[in-house]
């Protein structure tokens, strides 16, 4: 038996959820059975339950994502939640960051296939591209380290006024709590946590909001911004 005639039947939300991007949804579930699980990406045993502990769990993301902003997964790894985000939501600029060359390869094939001519790929430590990268509207992040952790990657890249929204499980009121001097000194002004995909999954995802104010990453982060600012104009001068 492969992998991919593990994965269950696909729910009838999904058929809602991506709309015209049904079949390219289906397709990266198998990806996910098949190479992912070959290249150690996910689990085998995530396999039976791809589209309701992630694909779907994923996209209702979406629900809390304005219309037309640019965002940065923040270690995508396998593409999620960025990738379901990107197939329901083509009015969104999407990069998805991640620093290992093998998850990297796979993005990129996955984003081709699926013709996503809106996200792109970028290998890297978050803390390695700020100045590098464009600063976006949006970061978001799913697993990929304790809040604290996460938000000192993650906020630096935010626009001022951005917004970092973490998809969290049961951790994510205490997370805040343990997080809550942490994200003041990354320049956090309000944070908040939000139910998604009522209809969609059960239990609902859910979501940690952090929302920045004017200096994204606090003074701790000012100065490498700003060296980042000047060592671009040089290079844009010489070249």
């Amino acid at each position: 038996m492969t992998e991919a005639a593990e994965l269950p039947p696909v729910p009838e939300q999904a058929r809602d959820v991506f709309g015209a991007r049904y079949a390219d949804a289906i397709r990266y579930a198998e990806l996910l059975a098949e190479a992912g699980v070959k290249r150690g990406l996910i689990g085998p045993r995530e396999v039976p339950r791809l589209w309701e502990r992630h694909l779907l769990n994923c996209a209702v993301l979406s629900e809390v994502v304005p219309e037309g902003v640019t965002v940065c997964d923040v270690g995508s790894g396998a593409g999620l939640p960025g990738i379901p985000l990107a197939l329901v939501r083509d009015d969104l600029k999407i990069t998805l960051l991640e620093p290992l060359l093998r998850r990297t390869n796979f993005l990129t094939e996955v984003v081709e296939l699926l013709g996503l001519d809106h996200v792109t790929v970028v290998r890297g430590r978050a803390e390695e591209v700020m100045g590098k990268l464009p600063p976006v509207h949006v970061v978001t992040a799913r697993a990929v380290a304790p809040l604290d952790r996460l938000a000192t990657w993650g906020i630096p890249l935010l626009r001022p006024y951005g917004e970092m929204l973490a998809l969290k499980g049961d951790t994510a009121e205490e997370e805040l709590k343990a997080s809550a001097t942490a994200l003041s000194k990354l320049g956090a002004v309000e944070t908040s946590i939000l139910q998604v995909g009522e209809g969609v999954v059960d239990p609902m995802s859910t979501v940690v909001r952090v929302e920045v104010g004017e200096s994204p990453g606090g003074v701790r982060f000012a100065a490498k911004r700003a060296k980042a600012a000047r060592t671009g104009r040089t290079r844009r001068r010489r070249g």
